[in-house]
């Protein structure tokens, strides 16, 4: 990728207004479920936004994270490059997004390749993250190594079956957004347009 340079006016506003929205505490909290998860020998990076780029911006440690979320013998990525060549980083966060996808995040859910790679939209990493320890925390098939507690558990599905004589009972009965006069009385109710008394 080209290096863009400073922006100036709109533009700076714009990825200002991105970066304002970047949590340092859940970096924290993410970088220390990564190494838990990944239950390896990852290096723990310095705290800041640049520094969190440049630990996952190879691939390596996202393709070693979605891997450990797949019981062994299962991982989606089959081989994992310690490149320094910028395609094969850029190649293998494309992997990582596509296995996220797979495994159950949803597309609105996850970044772009460039938002990592030169660091336009940590923000939008950051969700990515969150979202993919979301529905490892619902999957709960063993997995997922970490508290439970640091990623809330996505709703599941709750299907209802009816009868046709229970359906044919809920046509005759008047839901409560139709309105009801239980307990409507006008006692106390004064004539338009003349004024509260007051005592």
């Amino acid at each position: 990728m080209a290096n863009r340079g400073p922006s100036y006016g709109l533009s700076r506003e714009v990825q200002e207004k991105i970066e304002q929205k970047y949590d340092a505490d859940l970096e924290n909290k993410l970088v220390d479920w990564i190494i838990l998860q990944c239950a390896e020998d990852i290096e723990h990076p310095p705290p800041g936004r640049a520094h969190f780029q440049q630990w996952l911006m190879d691939g390596t440690v996202l393709c070693k994270l979605i891997n450990s979320l797949y019981p062994p013998g299962q991982e989606p990525i089959a081989k994992i490059s310690e490149s320094k060549m910028a395609f094969k980083q850029m190649e293998q966060i494309s992997q990582f997004l596509k296995a996220a996808e797979i495994y159950g995040v949803r597309t609105t859910d996850i970044f772009q390749t460039v938002d990592l790679w030169e660091g336009k939209d940590m923000a939008a990493v950051q969700r990515t993250l969150m979202a993919l320890g979301s529905v490892a925390v619902t999957k709960d098939d063993g997995c997922y190594r970490g508290e439970p507690s640091w990623f809330h558990r996505k709703a599941q599905q709750n299907r209802r079956g009816f009868s046709e004589e229970q359906l044919r009972q809920g046509q005759n009965v008047i839901g409560l957004q139709m309105g009801s006069n239980k307990g409507a009385s006008q006692a106390g109710m004064t004539g338009y347009g003349m004024p509260r008394q007051i005592m």
